[in-house]
């Protein structure tokens, strides 16, 4: 059940940023509207008044990491470089992207995880707001010679898929520094794909 991001109206900030911090404290099935309401700093009848659900949380934090996600891969795929050089820089924006949200991650849950990331459909890839710019540069390596030929929207999942959990176990589950973490993760990555 992914989430749509399209018709989602902005949140106030404070309240989002309440909704993660209480979300990454409790867990997402324990973060409840009233947890959220005191990680925001808001009394929870102004969550009622404003019509705030869970699901709509839900929602606008699918729709918050969907921004947040274009606006850190945008640099990489329009930048100077082969695609080789681009798709790098792409996936250490994705290691820095799991770098400052790693509790909240973690803290989503599968069934929650499932509904921001990945399409209804099973076998299901992951929603094209998080893959294509991976999938452009997969594309734009084939043509530069930089990349192999690989079934660029499967490909683009896998790396997305093994650099975010791959990275985010390794910081969290071994206790690796960042460094040492998106090197080890990016040096496997990039081998799958280069020419």
């Amino acid at each position: 059940m992914a989430v749509s991001t399209s018709d989602v109206s902005a949140p106030d900030r404070q309240l989002l940023d309440g909704a993660r911090r209480a979300i990454a404290l409790h867990g997402w099935e324990a973060a409840t509207l009233q947890r959220v309401a005191d990680a925001a700093g808001v009394s929870r009848m102004t969550l009622h008044r404003r019509g705030v659900t869970k699901e709509l949380l839900l929602r606008w934090l699918a729709a918050d990491m969907a921004a947040e996600h274009r606006e850190a891969l945008w640099p990489a795929l329009t930048g100077p470089g082969d695609a080789r050089e681009r798709l790098e820089r792409a996936l250490a924006a994705q290691c820095q992207l799991s770098e400052g949200n790693l509790e909240l991650l973690e803290a989503l849950g599968s069934r929650a995880h499932d509904a921001v990331y990945h399409e209804d459909e099973r076998p299901a890839l992951t929603r094209d707001v998080f893959v294509e710019p991976l999938r452009r540069l997969l594309q734009d390596g084939a043509a530069d010679g930089s990349l192999r030929e690989v079934d660029e929207a499967e490909t683009a999942t896998v790396l997305l898929n093994l650099v975010g959990f791959t990275y985010r176990h390794l910081r969290l589950g071994h206790g690796w520094e960042p460094e040492r973490a998106q090197t080890a993760v990016l040096d496997i990555a990039l081998r799958g794909v280069v020419a």
